[in-house]
């Protein structure tokens, strides 16, 4: 265990070079906080954070630069979460507030995150399967012919159309769409097909095969599997970090473009939690020199998708962690109330 003196010195050296973006010295440290010590003391106290691995000096300039595990342990035991002002809160607001429907809220979530944080945002649109059935409404089209609207409790809305074996009249559309509605409306996607599987038997013979073709859209809508999206903007923010990423950007930008590589790095979505991954504690080689910070959103206090940040490891950890939640608390109240 590091003493108390010395987790002080690292987070003075994560907090200068964060801020200044140059390696810290022992008497750049003494002179800029109020530590108590002698530089002499501080450079003993440097020293064995570099032999334990948390700081490191990264060409032969006096500096010392923090690595992936001084983050961590920065992250873990040193930094709260910087709460948002005032203004920001109100700003966050205001800019989401304004949203229409779930593709405008995810759009203006990206653009908001990238703003406030100046890194690349990542937003996971809602699951269908942490979904609930709001209503489904049945319209037609044709006598044989009909639209399926789903419309989910996050706002998603998901239409089909169903070419029906024979002619459907009014009467029998406005019954299934009461009867239907009855049985799932509320219902998790997961619990919906027991509920609805003896439904045509409710109908007359002629009906049944209508009945049963608009069920079979229904359930296929609910399982389909290329269901997790996702939205990232700020892309360019990454210009400004250049020198942050030893190599080049490309395997950064590559990485970026990888659906399935941003949705392991968000996590699983039902996990609310927030997830900070640190340099090499992602899994994903060309990202080996960000950090991802990630935390569930949804309403009711249940998280139905992840958003998030990424950027260099050199990055406000309390900062970015604080926007991150305060953004992902008023998109779940906007949930919960559209």
């Amino acid at each position: 265990m590091l003493s108390e003196r010395r987790l002080q010195v690292l987070r003075a050296i994560v907090h200068d070079y964060v801020g200044t973006e140059e390696p810290v010295g022992s008497k750049a440290l003494t002179e800029r906080h109020n530590l108590g010590v002698s530089p002499a003391t501080v450079r003993n106290d440097m020293a064995a954070l570099e032999d334990e691995g948390f700081i490191a000096q990264p060409h032969t300039s006096a500096g010392r630069i923090p690595t992936d595990k001084g983050y961590r342990l920065f992250v873990d035991k040193l930094a709260g979460v910087k709460p948002m002002t005032g203004p920001e809160r109100r700003a966050i607001h205001s800019f989401l507030d304004g949203a229409v429907d779930l593709d405008d809220v995810v759009a203006r979530t990206v653009r908001l995150l990238a703003q406030l944080t100046r890194q690349v945002a990542v937003v996971q649109y809602p699951s269908l399967t942490r979904s609930t059935v709001r209503h489904v409404e049945l319209l037609s089209l044709a006598p044989a012919r009909l639209m399926l609207v789903l419309i989910t409790d996050t706002g998603r809305v998901e239409q089909r159309l169903v070419d029906c074996p024979a002619p459907f009249g009014e009467s029998s559309l406005a019954d299934l769409r009461a009867r239907l509605n009855s049985r799932v409306a509320g219902r998790r996607f997961t619990d919906v097909p027991p509920l609805v599987e003896d439904l045509p038997e409710a109908f007359d013979v002629e009906d049944r095969g209508t009945v049963s073709t608009v069920l079979s859209t229904l359930l296929e809508t609910l399982v389909e599997e290329n269901e997790e999206r996702l939205m990232i903007g700020g892309t360019a923010n990454l210009t400004r970090f250049g020198h942050d990423f030893p190599l080049v950007i490309r395997p950064v930008l590559e990485a970026l473009e990888e659906q399935v590589v941003l949705l392991k790095l968000l996590g699983e979505a039902g996990d609310s939690g927030m997830t900070v991954r640190i340099g090499h504690e992602n899994a994903y080689e060309g990202l080996n020199s960000t950090s991802v910070v990630s935390v569930g959103y949804g309403s009711g206090g249940e998280a139905v998708a992840k958003l998030g940040v990424v950027g260099p490891t050199r990055m406000d950890y309390p900062g970015t962690m604080g926007a991150v939640r305060a953004v992902a608390r008023y998109v779940g109240q906007i949930l919960a109330e559209s």
